[in-house]
């Protein structure tokens, strides 16, 4: 039973936790406090186990969707990591890209790409980054909640320049092997994004739309009278007709129609059955003609658009062609040809120098040319019929229409907005996937995938059809395309990191930086960091400085700019006198200060230190009245990047302290937090008192907070000059967010600009690789066009192999009534709900034994959960407690003995056991979860069930019994802990575990079962079925289990000589004789006669078993003695005095004393009436 605690019992009994839930909070607290995590992943001296983890949107709670694949995600690492391998599992967060925007979007009111850009660029982003972790908190609490062990604190964000920095190198790396280009293709277009569309995102938004098509109507211009008719399911496209395309293989045939018997119509032979019909109407066929005969001739075209406008090509407009492509299996055997608005089109105009035409822009609308419909969307989000309504009106007023009919087909609509997609020529830029495709399906080949069928089938299908991938977004949130243009030659230039784009940047001014002269409180080993604090430079200071000032009037200083404190002030002074400066000009800026230190301002440096855990730390804590590093090294930048705006051609010198300095440099030269220690490299000062150094500094791109932002608008106002001298400027294409998570394996180490110790893909003579390829990754179905096909494609261009080695692909969790889970139906129980109620351990379990860790769908059930719960974890914890309640204070551990029951539970924990490992070990998470259950029901119901009769005396054999079941909980603590982590912590330390938790345990090592062993259960498996036998027997004939009979008989040849079995069935079944009978028909015969001795004995096992019950009630120990107080007849009191001994021995009795008044509670005995009470001693 769960039991609930309540807030107020004034109040209505609303429920908030359970116990199991109070349990689990307080073990999350405890791995808290005592590093379990973190230590676990320190103890572990084995080979590196590599697990990339997919970064989730944080625009949203996580949910059941989340927590699924979240799980899978934790119970392999906890298994690996138990086996000795270190396992990093990193958080991330996908920040960029169509997801954040239309959210944004929505918020801001904004309905459009127009509106976006009058709101402006930098506003709109500013809001989208404010919108990325919104949720960040929500997740951090829910997701350790579920039990997973992830590092979210040193988390990689996919929208950090460092990040965006390894994206740059990974693009320029394919641009330098020839796998990255520019190109001008029809593809897939989002109107209300009015970006293109990579062919797998087109592939997660197809649905199932009703749409009219038309037979339009193509008059010859050598031939009055004559139409060849074209079928189109895009009746919008019409007025960019350019040409008509015939079949070489196929007959055509010129026919007339009934109803209009003055003109004539071509189509294919084999279709002139199928063009639909007026009522009444009928086809005649005048003449076949070959397609030879067709092509090259001209006809007029249906709208008059661009035909009297002058354009390339205009000679090839409106004729007809030869195709292939064109089919007999639909319309008409002609196909009507729009190069601006599809691929085959697009690629037969290439081909026979066809025009382009189009009359609709990117956002999806008419142009102006298309007088009547100009401003109209061709396919607008809950209308997208209207279009080709409108064109199919004016093919009716032009009489071009010859017949229109409905029809549903799957068509795609953007995997974000949900707005038709309309096929489009545009340029973008390409990764060549068909370039590599042998080599993609060869390592593809090489990946185990649970279950097989998705990657052999569905993921290997569609990458034998995979298609040049289209990278490039003309959108703004996102990790910038870093292609710049020259204005002048057109030339373009990528640039693959934040170095090289400063070595291409001009710099307007040349600037020094100088550290102040030794002072006072460098010394004295004193913080000072308050301007007004009196340190100023020491004897030897000065000197220094004047020393370095004399070099310096070498290098023509125009500008001193310093801090205003008195250190750097009079280090200001002597360097302005040596260089002829007046010390009036000398610029003083507050930004340039020391480090505030708040309340550690004139404390010693070590106590300063001291405030932090950690050198990374500085650059997030703050001390109360203080600020970080990365505070200092914003206004640091936004200093130099004023006076660098301020002034041109100057030579600059900035004095300034240590920490800023350092902060300065290495902000000037992007490098991340990592290389900014890396920087500092351990030593006690980045520059010396009075050293200086020269600054390269242009204009980074910094945000409205100063720090470097590589995002649009900072990065797009970065220009640099071109070889011809004209000027390069950014184009302003974004990446598909999916080349942002496809970079994970690498760009989340910031790779190759740093942490090679921890990702490093090329191998060596004496060097392995590190930190890739993954050994394991885990999402859901939809990933397989998604992040398991871009990690595939990158990382293969790049470093020549798969990212991964083993792939689980989960399905989908469905609401109960089997439709999607939606917070508008309320159709599926709120995650925290089911947490509080039945723990995280039960829904872990529930989601890891289901269907759903092999892509399957399932609908998610609480009663199901609620089984889990009672038969798992009550259960576990019941054999845990009856334990703890019955043995004495000796925790030793028993293996070996003799015992039948004894020696079975530890064959049936090493079948278990080899069972869940062979699972693990092969990625079958279901198959390693579900026999736990099995396991755990063998535990409770059947050994120790029938060992609880060897607790009740204190000898060798409860020893055995409790030694036995000790090891065996332990063991099963191991064996569950990835599945059910807060259990297995629970059973530990209870049973006296050795080590702080048990997740610091070592993975016991499955072992071969003997052939005695192997018989042993095959054995108890038949003792089993014959106590299930006997006791339907029992209940068919209406007889109480507490009632001994006088034997059963059965024709089991293999437990004839098995004594100590077949008494396990003689004491379950409660007879007195097992009895082996060869001649028996049937495979148990039950003795139902009861004799008198027979009855007087069930009689006392029916008064015991009440007087315990009366015991549980007064939550009595068992080691508690009573007296019992009794009130009976005559011929009752002769049966207990008979009896007295073997009660009292079994309740833990004292003695038993009769009386008339007992207070107690009554219980019919034989025909005797008996009302007793128990009285605690």
């Amino acid at each position: 039973m769960i039991k609930l605690t309540f807030m107020d019992e004034s109040k209505p009994k609303e429920a908030k936790k359970s116990d199991v839930a109070l349990r689990e909070e307080r073990i999350l607290e405890q791995w808290r406090e005592r590093r379990i995590f973190e230590k676990s992943v320190e103890n572990a001296k084995g080979k590196e186990f590599v697990f990339y983890d997919g970064p989730p949107f944080a625009t949203g709670q996580p949910h059941y969707g989340h927590i699924l694949p979240g799980t899978i995600k934790d119970v392999i690492p906890r298994y690996q990591t138990m086996k000795g391998r270190k396992v990093i599992r990193r958080w991330g967060w996908d920040c960029h890209g169509l997801p954040v925007e239309n959210l944004v979007e929505k918020e801001l009111g904004l309905s459009s790409k127009k509106e976006i850009l009058e709101y402006g660029i930098e506003k709109f982003n500013r809001a989208a980054r404010e919108s990325v972790f919104r949720y960040a908190d929500d997740w951090k609490k829910i997701i350790p909640r579920t039990g997973r062990w992830v590092d979210m604190e040193n988390d990689y964000r996919t929208m950090s320049p460092w990040y965006t920095e390894s994206v740059w190198w990974a693009f320029e790396e394919l641009y330098k092997k020839g796998l990255a280009y520019e190109g001008f293709k029809s593809m897939h277009v989002c109107p209300h994004c009015e970006t293109t569309l990579s062919n797998f995102e087109v592939g997660l938004g197809y649905a199932d739309i009703t749409d009219i098509s038309a037979y339009a109507k193509f008059e010859l211009k050598d031939e009055p009278n004559t139409f060849l008719l074209a079928w189109t399911t895009t009746p919008w496209t019409l007025p960019g007709n350019a040409a008509l395309a015939v079949n070489p293989a196929l007959v055509y045939v010129k026919f007339q129609r009934s109803s209009d018997p003055d003109n004539l119509y071509i189509s294919a032979r084999d279709r002139l059955n199928a063009i639909p019909k007026k009522e009444g109407e009928t086809f005649t066929a005048v003449e076949e003609i070959s397609s030879k005969s067709l092509v090259g001739k001209s006809y007029k075209p249906v709208f008059s658009y661009f035909e009297n406008q002058p354009f390339p090509n205009k000679e090839n407009a409106w004729k007809i062609y030869s195709a292939d492509f064109v089919m007999a299996e639909d319309g008409t055997g002609i196909v009507h040809i729009a190069p601006g608005f599809g691929t085959d089109d697009y690629e037969l105009s290439l081909r026979e120098k066809i025009p382009l035409l189009q009359h609709v822009g990117m956002d999806g609308k008419f142009l102006p040319m298309a007088e009547g419909l100009a401003g109209k969307a061709v396919k607008p989000k809950g209308d997208h019929q209207s279009g080709d309504v409108e064109i199919i009106k004016l093919l009716a007023v032009k009489d071009a229409l010859f017949a229109k009919e409905k029809f549903t087909h799957s068509y795609p609509h953007c995997w974000r907005c949900d707005t038709p997609l309309i096929n489009y020529a545009t340029s973008s830029w390409f990764v060549a996937v068909q370039k590599i495709k042998k080599k993609l399906v060869k390592e593809y080949g090489e990946i185990s995938w649970i279950p097989q069928a998705i990657g052999k089938g569905r993921f290997g299908n569609w990458l034998l059809g995979a298609k040049d991938w289209a990278v490039s977004r003309s959108r703004f949130w996102g990790a910038p395309l870093p292609v710049w243009r020259c204005k002048s030659c057109r030339k373009a230039e990528v640039v693959g990191s934040i170095a090289s784009l400063i070595r291409r940047s001009e710099a307007r001014n040349d600037f020094y930086l100088m550290r102040h002269g030794e002072a006072d409180n460098n010394v004295l080993r004193i913080v000072s960091s308050e301007k007004n604090n009196t340190h100023h430079l020491t004897e030897k200071g000065k000197i220094d400085v004047q020393k370095v000032a004399v070099k310096l009037r070498s290098r023509g200083i125009d500008i001193i700019i310093s801090s205003p404190f008195a250190r750097t002030r009079e280090t200001a002074d002597i360097v302005a006198r040596a260089v002829g400066i007046p010390a009036a000009s000398i610029i003083f800026d507050d930004r340039l200060g020391e480090v505030m230190t708040g309340s550690f301002n004139l404390k010693s440096i070590e106590e300063y230190h001291a405030f932090f855990f950690s050198y990374a730390e500085r650059f997030v804590r703050r001390p109360k009245g203080g600020e970080n590093q990365t505070d200092v090294r914003r206004r640091m930048l936004a200093v130099v990047r004023d006076y660098n705006r301020i002034y041109a051609g100057k030579k600059i010198l900035v004095i300034t302290h240590d920490t800023p300095a350092w902060l300065l440099d290495t902000g000037l030269r992007g490098f991340s937090e990592r290389e900014t220690m890396r920087a500092h490299d351990g030593k006690s000062f980045y520059l010396q008192n009075a050293e200086t150094r020269q600054l390269r500094v242009v204009d980074l791109p910094l945000n409205e907070m100063n720090e470097l932002d590589l995002h649009r608008p900072y990065i797009d106002s970065v220009r640099f000059t071109c070889s011809c001298g004209g000027s390069m400027e950014r184009i302003e294409s974004v990446f598909d967010t999916w080349f942002d998570s496809g970079s994970v394996p690498f760009a989340k180490s910031h790779y190759p600009f740093e942490n090679k110790d921890e990702f490093n893909p090329r191998r060596g003579f004496f060097r392995r690789q590190r930190g890739f390829p993954a050994d394991f990754i885990a999402e859901g179905q939809d990933q397989t066009r998604g992040w398991f096909y871009t990690m595939l494609v990158l990382n293969t261009a790049l470093f020549g192999q798969s990212p991964y080695k083993n792939v689980i692909v989960n399905g989908l969790v469905l609401a109960e009534d089997g439709k999607k889970m939606s917070k508008r139906l309320n159709n599926y129980p709120d995650l925290t709900h089911v947490f509080d109620k039945y723990g995280a351990d039960a829904v872990r379990y529930y989601l890891m034994a289901s269907p759903l860790v092999r892509a399957e769908e399932m609908s998610f059930s609480e009663k199901a959960v609620d089984d889990v719960y009672k038969k798992n974890i009550v259960r576990l914890e019941n054999v845990a407690s009856y334990l703890t309640m019955y043995s004495t204070d000796d925790k030793s551990l028993m293996v070996d003995s003799p015992h039948v029951l004894d020696r079975w539970i530890c064959v049936r924990l090493e079948e278990t056991r080899s069972a869940v490992s062979e699972g693990l070990e092969n990625y079958e998470i279901d198959k390693a979860a579900r026999p736990i259950e099995g396991f755990i029901e063998d535990i409770s119901t059947w050994y120790l069930r029938r060992s609880r009769d060897r607790y009740k005396n204190e000898d060798q054999d409860k020893k055995l019994a409790a030694g036995t079941l000790r090891y065996v909980l332990i063991e099963t603590s191991r064996i569950i802990a990835p599945f059910m982590p807060f259990l297995a912590e629970k059973v530990y330390e209870e049973m006296g575990g050795a080590l702080q938790s048990i997740h610091l345990e070592t993975w016991t090592l499955p072992r071969q079962l003997t052939k005695e062993e192997k018989e042993l259960l095959e054995k108890m498996k038949e003792v089993r079925r014959i106590v299930s036998l006997g006791l339907e027997a029992r209940a068919k004939a209406n007889i109480k289990v507490r009632q001994p009979l006088s034997r059963i008989s059965h024709r089991n040849t293999i437990l004839k000589a098995e004594n100590e079995l077949l008494r396990l069935i003689a004491d379950e079944i409660n007879v007195k004789e097992v009895r082996y009978d060869g001649t028996l028909k049937e495979e148990v015969l039950l003795d139902r006669d009861i004799s008198p001795s027979l009855k007087d004995e069930g009689d006392v096992r029916e008064l015991v078993r009440f007087i315990q019950d009366l015991r549980k009630k007064q939550n009595l120990f068992p080691s508690d003695t009573v007296n019992l107080r009794v009130s009976v007849s005559e011929s009752g009191k002769e049966f207990i005095f008979k009896h007295k001994d073997n009660v009292c021995r079994q309740t833990n009795a004292s003695k038993i004393v009769f009386s008339e008044d007992t207070a107690g509670e009554e219980i019919m005995i034989g025909g005797n009436a008996l009302k007793i009470f128990v009285e605690k001693n």
